[in-house]
């Protein structure tokens, strides 16, 4: 079937249908449902009449059309409030040719679980790979892929899923998140009966339909009332009551709102200078700053003892300052712990240094200096006793402080601290064929031709199943123990997987500490509560990669240094091999 238009984002309200399985006369149904409450009808596409096969007389010369005139409706009408349904008795993957040529498909619609009967069509009669028992929740998951890979992940093909009264174990609904998820299809007969008698759902399936509703699937009633006298409008007010209970989105979803899954290439600081814009977004994170002032209070109470702190001034060297959010976090650390600081604020954007210019003129005073330079050419009057910084991406090294931070450290004196002082990159597999489907879409005619596929993104992970529990890359400290010592990196990570399911790429996270117990971090398990200055990023594979159930993925992963530029490459090497990604940097590389 084929869904209408959904409600808008972000809102409570659920977008609900009425399944029927006849429709008599199209705009008297549409005012029926729609006077108890219903958003819009589903009805088959097909009369009853002709699940005879056309073959045969006299359904062979039955005069007039299959289906309705589109005239009934206007073509807005026909978009937003009718969803064509294929009849149930529409079997394209029948044995017998006679059926398969009477069938044709829109949408399939799947089931959570396999009915214990099985199908009438051969697809049900295949054996699973690896798959002994046949268990329900794989055999329809593989229907779908079948079909979607058939349909060459076509991004107008959607899912519609049937829930049924039994539900697939937590790992096979995790599974069903990373999917083009359109409608969930409600029969009434799931619903149960509360004290008062209306109709309510068990509470593992009001958990399922508040994570599918976070995707803004549209809700699909079929079936005839179970709870009488209660009208059918009860079902209805039961959905709208789930859909304004689900908890508030947190300041981070709020954030996002709008970027789900909306691919973004990333910044490259050292390249470009930023917008005012993109400073503007940095410096609304609530959490962030307050973290480095945090560090930095720590760091100067550490430094300077009670009894120094009047003669004791600490060097501060503010590397990337911007339009001065990390200044003002050190000057506030310093008050608050009751020490001396003098602060260079190091800045190479010349449209940045016009406002850090204005800052010292207005309100720091001779307290902070304001130095136009590339911090890796540049050497303060005198050593440094703190490097700050923020100079980290997505995926903690992939804006290149490694290398900025290496070049500054001629700067700092022996024993001095860089915040931050260490940052870990973590991988984790995951499936989502929206984004695979969002990278196809991004080929360029002047690229190669797979180069969107070796290509990182940021993107705010949405419409994604990850497939395990991430696992770290690659960690750098600062000051650098050696400083002789390369930031070319390798590792090879193995990661088991719990469920068959499709492999279409990697996230990307990173943790920092920056100073002692004082962190922030963007991987899911340990994610700062409310920060949202970084969003995940993507690496992408050229082909999806089908993975069994109890299989390891095992990939490879490099980080390539060279004088002027750095780049990723990437290859899973288990359950099969892929292909070697970025070979070279041929397609990305982030420029020194």
């Amino acid at each position: 079937m084929a869904a209408a238009g959904p409600g808008a984002a972000g809102t409570a309200r659920v977008s609900s249908g009425r399944e029927l399985g006849c429709v008599p006369e199209v705009a008297a149904a549409l005012g029926a449902v729609a006077r108890q409450g219903f958003d819009f009808l589903c009805a088959p596409l097909f009369h009853p009449r002709h699940r005879r096969e056309f073959r045969l007389l006299p359904a062979k010369e039955r005069p007039g059309p299959q289906t309705r005139s589109d005239l009934l409706l206007a073509g807005r009408d026909w978009n937003t409030l009718i969803v064509g349904k294929v009849s149930p008795w529409i079997r394209p993957d029948s044995p017998l040719e006679a059926v398969r040529r009477n069938s044709e498909a829109v949408w399939v619609r799947v089931p959570l679980l396999a009915p214990e009967d099985g199908r009438e069509d051969a697809i049900a009669n295949e054996p699973l790979p690896n798959e002994g028992d046949g268990r329900q929740e794989e055999r329809t998951w593989h229907w779908w892929n079948n079909f979607r890979t058939l349909c060459d992940y076509n991004k107008r093909v959607g899912l519609a899923l049937e829930v049924g009264p039994d539900l697939p174990s937590a790992e096979a609904i995790d599974r069903w998140l990373g999917e083009p998820l359109r409608a969930a299809i409600l029969p009434t007969s799931i619903f149960l009966t509360n004290k008062k008698g209306f109709p309510v759902l068990s509470r593992p399936h009001q958990r399922l339909l508040g994570r599918l509703l976070k995707l803004e699937v549209q809700v699909v009633l079929w079936g005839a009332p179970h709870h009488e006298p209660k009208p059918l409008s009860a079902y209805l007010q039961y959905l709208e009551h789930v859909g304004q209970n689900r908890p508030p989105p947190s300041a981070y979803e709020l954030f996002a709102r709008g970027y789900e899954d909306y691919l973004q290439c990333p910044l490259q600081p050292l390249m470009d200078n930023l917008e005012s814009q993109t400073y503007e977004v940095f410096e609304k994170d609530p959490i962030k700053y307050s973290q480095y002032q945090q560090a930095i209070y720590k760091c100067l109470l550490d430094r300077v003892p009670e009894e120094e702190k009047e003669t004791n001034v600490q060097v501060v060297l503010v590397l990337g300052a911007g339009r001065g959010p990390l200044v003002n976090a050190a000057l506030r650390a310093a008050r608050m712990a009751q020490r001396r600081i003098r602060v260079f604020a190091v800045e190479k954007n010349p449209n940045a240094v016009v406002t850090l210019e204005s800052w010292q003129y207005e309100e720091w005073g001779s307290q902070v200096s304001v130095v136009q330079r590339d911090m890796r050419e540049w050497r303060p009057p005198e050593a440094a006793d703190l490097l700050v910084s923020e100079l980290l991406g997505s995926f903690g090294d992939n804006e290149l402080a490694p290398e900025c931070l290496d070049g500054a450290q001629p700067c700092l004196k022996a024993g001095g601290v860089s915040i931050p002082c260490s940052y870990t990159s973590f991988l984790a597999p995951l499936s989502s064929s929206k984004l695979y489907n969002e990278v196809r879409g991004c080929r360029e005619r002047d690229r190669h031709p797979e180069a969107q596929f070796e290509t990182p993104y940021v993107v705010r992970l949405h419409n994604f199943h990850q497939l395990a529990a991430p696992q770290p890359c690659f960690t750098f400290q600062h000051p650098k123990p050696d400083p002789s010592e390369d930031n070319s990196r390798y590792r090879r990570l193995s990661f088991p997987v719990a469920v068959t399911t499709a492999l279409h790429g990697f996230a990307g996270y990173f943790e920092t500490v920056l100073y002692g117990d004082v962190t922030l971090s963007i991987r899911p398990e340990t994610h700062s509560p409310g920060m949202f200055s970084w969003f995940p990023i993507f690496f992408p594979l050229k082909q999806p990669m089908a993975v069994q159930a109890g299989q390891t993925v095992v990939l490879s992963f490099w980080r390539r240094a060279a004088p002027q530029k750095v780049w990723y490459e990437w290859a899973v090497t288990e359950p099969a091999c892929s292909a070697l990604h970025n070979p070279a940097g041929r397609s990305y590389t982030i420029g020194l």
